[in-house]
């Protein structure tokens, strides 16, 4: 296969810690690894410890704080620096992973340099602005990003569902590109009985993995582990992750147990000593804390979509509520908790299923879609 020179453009990126950011730097390593000269450009986040605006790999624009998202910043849209890189060092093909200012940046650069390009599709930044007060600009923010997306070859999404989804909006060019998993980092054998000692856990173990914020449906979670505490006293639920509702949760809950956000060994530890994982959102395009949790041996509460629609069995390996019923999430927790001795084979069943997730999989079909794209080869679905 032709090894590619690929600029790729993200306004997230490792040391941060959120589901795209750790998607797009497994998806660079690993295209690194087979060869493809990769160029990773961002913002300077704070976390960086490189000082210079180009080198090792990453090109480094100016970044500025996203309100709601403390420690993450959007890249300045530096349209004229950018086309002057890509005239010195012209890449095969653009990857653009978000839809911020550096992102349409890209597109007019790579546009103008008549360079293909390619996108992803992670977040849907519309359904967010309900959630912080700004619901009056979710109509515009559903027709740029149609607009940003429809303004490349082929457009990347992490589901079937989303892809059907997207396409009865009117977006062109899509093509599935899946999600993997680490199954050595992720994995039962991470329990820890010290952990469950210092959670003071008797009996059931929830556990939320994410950010603490309204977007996440984080409330009904915890209305989750209080229902499902009068049925076993016992229950204590883990919070792992930061965000604005945390301060009001901590002090309204104080039988809550926030741990902060957590990386490596730590979290491994963390998904693989709870016995059962609650995942309430409705805005994520795939979740990949399901994905981490099954393979750490938990089975998984959700709604029927994104991730958990392809990964859960109900009452095999989880337990699925329809979209956007409160209600019957709130009853399927209750169920899967009230089935405690049962959760253990459930939790075997669900790292089964996480076990067909490998990343070489999903690499083998990025690289083949930037390949045909580079060639002016359409290979969308």
């Amino acid at each position: 296969m032709k090894k590619l020179r690929l600029a790729v453009v993200t306004e997230t990126f490792p040391p941060e810690i959120n589901g795209v950011s750790l998607t797009i730097g497994q998806l660079v390593s690993r295209l690194s690894a087979r060869g493809h000269d990769v160029q990773v450009i961002c913002p300077h986040q704070d976390g960086f410890q490189q000082q210079d605006d180009v080198s090792d790999g990453l090109f480094l624009t100016k970044g500025y704080p996203i309100p709601f998202y403390p420690g993450l910043k959007f890249g300045a849209p530096e349209i004229g620096r950018l086309k002057r890189f890509w005239q010195e060092q012209r890449p095969d093909v653009v990857q653009i992973v978000t839809e911020g200012p550096l992102g349409w940046a890209a597109i007019r650069a790579a546009r103008a340099l008549e360079i293909p390009m390619v996108s992803d599709y992670h977040t849907h930044f519309d359904a967010y602005s309900a959630h912080y007060g700004f619901s009056i600009v979710k109509p515009i923010l559903f027709r740029y990003l149609k607009w940003f997306h429809n303004q490349t070859e082929t457009t990347l999404v992490p589901t079937t569902q989303l892809l059907n989804t997207l396409q009865q909006q009117g977006y062109d060019h899509l093509h599935v590109v899946g999600r993997g998993i680490d199954t050595q980092k992720f994995g039962p054998q991470h329990r820890s009985a010290s952990l469950r000692s210092q959670w003071d856990a008797s009996e059931l173990v929830l556990l939320y993995v994410g950010r603490i914020a309204p977007e996440k449906n984080i409330d009904l979670a915890v209305s989750a582990y209080h229902h499902i505490k009068e049925a076993i006293p016992g229950t204590k639920f883990v919070l792992v992750g930061d965000g604005p509702a945390r301060a009001r949760l901590q002090q309204q809950f104080p039988s809550l147990i926030f741990t902060g956000s957590l990386t490596g060994p730590q979290l491994s530890q963390h998904y693989a000593s709870a016995d059962m994982f609650l995942f309430p959102s409705m805005t994520d395009t795939f979740g990949n804390v399901v994905l981490e949790a099954m393979s750490s041996g938990l089975p998984v509460v959700a709604y029927d979509g994104a991730a958990a629609r392809e990964l859960v069995q109900p009452g095999i390996n989880g337990f699925l509520a329809p979209f956007g019923d409160d209600k019957a999430y709130l009853a399927q927790a209750v169920l899967a908790a009230k089935q405690l001795f049962q959760l253990p084979a459930m939790g075997a069943s669900a790292r089964l299923a996480a076990e067909k997730c490998e990343w070489e999989s999903v690499v083998n079909d990025l690289e083949q879609i930037l390949c045909d794209v580079a060639i002016g080869k359409e290979c969308h679905a």
